[in-house]
């Protein structure tokens, strides 16, 4: 199977990415005969599924963030290295930065995606998508930043800018980010502006399908849609975004103006296709084997939203899920390799569920045959989540955190830091302003709320 026999008396795994593809990958070959070294550019894991939580203020970046070094620290086989690799090379088989050089005998990419717009790249200053704890804390300041020029305004028309969100995209990250904006404007924020009612905050999800969560079940979908609209979201089917700019969006060419937008409609893989010339679909992800490695080099595992793998005749899809049974599938094909035993059978993968949160105390849940909405849905929702979550502190303060938000209605992570301001609108001289020029200086140090 393998061509190239490893050239060290332990074979040599280069692992980069360190998602839920190469973190299972990694931990599956904790007791193999192997040498792992374990690349990414970042020094921690990060849970992307409650990226909109940290988003919409109810999680500090820190809980669904771990350092992958303390992760790996009781792992003798394995190393870590603070590393963003730009090319492969198949012929000396190594991986690289441009400056260091690691070797492998076998190679497995699992460098994840971005967000995509499709032909509409220009758009990405106006839109952010939610794929890092940047994206998650610039989307955060901007959406807190957008309740602070509202209040401070005298313009009707910029007021009622700052007072819209629109959502692109109705999958579960879209309907996700829907649901825990409409909680933070009719919720959390009652009560605490004087010029402003939070609670007339305009949310729109605008998915160019014919339902939300088109990988779900129909009837699931509709009860979505359900709770979507019954918490004040508008929600546009079978609409297409056709411009986006600093005023907001077009929607089937008409004009929704809004201070912030947020890019949930698509992703495109990393360059790891590129990086070996290896055919790809649209997204730029990697057709693979049905052992997920390429079939000119068959030491390269490509796994994760980096590559197009096909199980009972169907795509396996994007989600964690899928990513860690890919994971823990090459490290028993790598693991069986390096021990000279049987090699397991193509990959197979086993979908566990589809659920997405709508808001407070509401989700949809369908596993198997059992499908659950509501407080329920929601419940099991949460537990799910947690379980999924790195290290019992994390488990136990994300935990305590929803509890608390739930009993309580507020959200602990609302701070706006001083950088750039450039979202905030900039109202027109008026008596208003004027009254609170001279009392500017106890704002903070000078800095006007």
């Amino acid at each position: 199977m393998f061509n190239r026999p490893p050239v060290s008396t332990r074979p040599r795994v280069v692992i980069v990415g360190a998602g839920f593809a190469g973190l299972a990958a990694a931990q599956g070959l904790r007791s193999a005969p192997v040498d792992i070294t374990l690349l990414d550019r970042r020094n921690f894991h990060l849970f992307q599924p409650l990226l909109y939580q940290v988003a919409t203020a109810s999680l500090s970046p820190g809980q669904i963030s771990w350092p992958v070094r303390s992760i790996f620290s009781g792992q003798k086989n394995a190393r870590v290295l603070m590393m963003e690799v730009n090319a492969v090379d198949t012929l000396s088989c190594t991986v690289t930065d441009g400056r260091s050089v690691v070797p492998y005998d076998y190679l497995v990419l699992a460098t994840g995606a971005r967000h995509a717009y499709f032909g509409n790249e220009a758009w990405e200053p106006f839109a952010p998508g939610l794929k890092t704890i940047e994206d998650a804390r610039a989307l955060r300041e901007k959406l807190l930043r957008a309740y602070e020029a509202a209040e401070k305004t005298p313009d009707a028309a910029e007021r009622r800018k700052c007072l819209t969100a629109v959502i692109v995209g109705g999958g579960a990250t879209g309907v996700e980010m829907a649901g825990a904006v409409a909680e933070l404007a009719h919720r959390t924020l009652r009560g605490e502006f004087r010029n402003i009612d939070p609670q007339s905050m305009r949310i729109v999800v605008v998915e160019a399908g014919a339902r939300l969560l088109r990988t779900f079940p129909v009837e699931l979908s509709e009860k979505c849609l359900t709770s979507l609209t019954g918490m004040g979201v508008e929600v546009r089917l079978k609409a297409r975004v056709t411009d986006c700019d600093a005023r907001g969006v077009a929607v089937d060419g008409m004009r929704i103006d809004a201070a912030t937008v947020i890019w949930a409609a698509g992703v495109q893989a990393s360059s790891a296709a590129d990086w070996l010339n290896a055919r790809a679909d649209g997204s730029n992800r990697a057709f693979v084997s049905p052992t997920l490695n390429l079939g000119d080099y068959p030491e390269i595992f490509v796994i994760g939203d980096t590559c197009v793998a096909i199980s009972d005749g169907k795509p396996v899809p994007g989600i964690a899920p899928a990513a860690k049974q890919m994971g823990g599938y090459v490290a028993k094909v790598i693991g069986a390799h390096a021990a000279h035993k049987p090699l397991p059978p193509p990959f197979k993968y086993r979908h566990q569920g589809d659920l997405a949160v709508v808001g407070r105390g509401s989700a949809v849940v369908r596993v198997g045959k059992i499908s659950l909405s509501g407080f329920t849905g929601w419940v099991f929702w949460s537990l799910v989540h947690v379980m999924f979550l790195i290290g019992f502190r994390s488990k136990t303060s994300v935990a305590l955190d929803w509890i608390w938000a739930f009993v309580t209605r507020q959200r602990s992570a609302r701070l706006i830091s001083d950088g750039d301001a450039s979202c905030l609108a900039t109202p027109a001289p008026s008596d208003f302003q004027h009254s609170r020029k001279r009392d500017s200086t106890t704002q903070g140090g000078g800095h006007a709320a």
